[in-house]
């Protein structure tokens, strides 16, 4: 893997672990352990150990659950405001053995890449309870880990068609910060 793929790998894994730090984790060292598509760098390996795995299905299965209850999505996103941004820079760190990268700017970047896409997400999910008194959360939260679980596969089979899902995201979030301004200004 050159470079840039491993780059955009990076990237696109990091990104899904905003939406849900368990899918990239729990995928990221299934497709480890069991194909040679990915190569963790140490210690990251230890994602690929039995014991983790089904730790990480356990810990999946929590926030599945928690993230489609209203109200509780909200505390399930504060909480996971450490957990999610983490995920992303292990699993940035992780995969980017092949590009060579110093694991403090892999860190950093994964932590960038999660942290931005976790911050959307918990921005977005008060106002889906406000507007629909939560009756949308399960479709919405079943959306995001649906997007996580794509995201990662792209990132480790097609990286490239992370550049567009970035692209995508980036003019989205130009346009809602856009939006919230204008918002804001015509309150006054």
């Amino acid at each position: 893997m050159d470079f840039a793929q491993a780059l955009l790998t990076g990237f696109g894994i990091s990104s899904a672990a905003g939406l849900n730090a368990y899918i990239p984790l729990l995928l990221t060292g299934l497709i480890a352990r069991y194909t040679s598509l990915v190569e963790l760098r140490e210690p990251y390996t230890l994602l690929e150990h039995p014991a983790v795995l089904l730790t990480l299905g356990i810990l999946l299965v929590i926030e599945m659950g928690a993230d489609k209850i209203a109200f509780l999505d909200s505390l399930n996103d504060l909480v996971n405001t450490i957990v999610r941004p983490s995920a992303g820079a292990m699993l940035f760190a992780a995969t980017n053995g092949a590009a060579e990268m110093d694991t403090r700017l892999a860190l950093v970047l994964g932590v960038l890449a999660a942290g931005s896409v976790h911050a959307a997400k918990s921005s977005v999910r008060p106002v889906v309870t406000a507007v629909s008194g939560g009756c949308a959360n399960p479709l919405v939260s079943l959306l995001e880990d649906v997007v996580a679980f794509v995201l990662v596969l792209l990132a480790i089979f097609a990286p490239l068609l992370i550049a567009f899902w970035m692209g995508i995201t980036l003019i989205w979030l130009i346009r809602w910060r856009r939006q919230r301004e204008y918002e804001h200004i015509g309150a006054f």
